[in-house]
């Protein structure tokens, strides 16, 4: 679909910020990036970029041209599967921007189920905190968004949501894995390793603490869950997480338990897409999956 090269162009340019650096990545003479760049924006009838000393950047005409690049791939994508499914060959590609507790069990198993059944189908998992996860939806850099105390919900449209009570995670040995309740207060009182302010466990447990004239006051703070269940193990600490990026873990040395609602009230994990995108088909498809699982998984957990 040479007609659409320009296009892929101009996000290049977008992305990198420099003509200079766009070609290297494009694989294209400089000289010639400047000429297609400027032979469209002379056809358009309008320029697309700033000219900035240290580089370019799109203007509000720009942002309006890859918005519209973007959401007719999106288009496109969606008329490729469903011709694809006229000849009864299931093809197509998922975007999905997640949480990182999605990573260790649930997002795994789904991905693997649905391409048991449409084995032509890939797949690109975006790790993503909150915010990003919305700004991947509105670029149409993912076609779907799975993540824990979303930020701005403006142009995010919700599909399902489960809730999800923030957990300790610790040693089977710690002094507060006899506790039939754990309290907030037992938690800021001991040594923690937390999840870093962008995320939506911190996000809980940070306004929790404030209510009661408190603060988070980590010994580690991180990016990764995944040091925070495996730093536990080092340390006489505790972790933060959410159950189901630790459900189907099976180290008989690590416990995890509720923090007490009457303190911290479960947050909500989200599945959603862009408000008013109509999704490629595979995209569609996976997302009905999804969420069929998360209320079945809501269900498993309440019981």
């Amino acid at each position: 679909m040479r007609h659409l090269q320009n296009f892929r162009l101009i996000e290049a340019v977008a992305r990198a910020g420099s003509m200079r650096r766009a070609a290297e990545d494009m694989n294209i003479t400089a000289s010639a990036l400047v000429r297609r760049i400027n032979g469209f924006e002379q056809e358009f009838g309008t320029e697309l970029f700033e000219r900035l000393p240290g580089g370019v950047r799109l203007n509000p005409a720009g942002e309006l041209v890859l918005h519209h690049y973007r959401a007719t791939l999106s288009d496109l994508s969606r008329v490729q599967g469903q011709v694809a499914d006229l000849t009864g060959e299931r093809r197509g590609h998922v975007s999905i921007a997640c949480s990182q507790a999605l990573l260790p069990y649930f997002l795994p198993q789904q991905i693997a189920r649905y391409r048991g059944e449409h084995p032509g189908v890939t797949f690109s998992v975006n790790i993503r905190d909150r915010a990003q996860a919305e700004q991947e939806l509105a670029s149409y850099s993912s076609d779907l968004a799975l993540v824990f105390e979303p930020v701005y919900l403006v142009d995010f449209q919700v599909i399902e949501t489960i809730p999800q009570a923030v957990n300790v995670v610790m040693r089977a040995d710690h002094p507060l894995a006899e506790k039939s309740e754990i309290r907030l207060r037992d938690c800021l009182d001991t040594p923690h390793i937390a999840p870093s302010a962008k995320y939506g466990v911190r996000h809980l447990l940070d306004f929790a603490a404030r209510r009661g004239s408190r603060r988070v006051d980590p010994l580690v703070e991180t990016e990764s869950f995944e040091l925070i269940r495996h730093y536990v193990l080092q340390e006489r600490v505790i972790g933060f997480q959410i159950p189901i990026g630790l459900t189907g873990f099976g180290d008989p040395q690590l416990v995890f338990r509720p923090i007490s609602e009457r303190d911290l009230p479960p947050g909500n994990l989200i599945l959603g897409q862009m408000r008013g995108r109509t999704l490629p088909v595979a995209s569609a498809r996976f997302a009905m999956q999804v969420a069929t699982a998360l209320k079945t998984y809501s269900g498993e957990e309440t019981r």
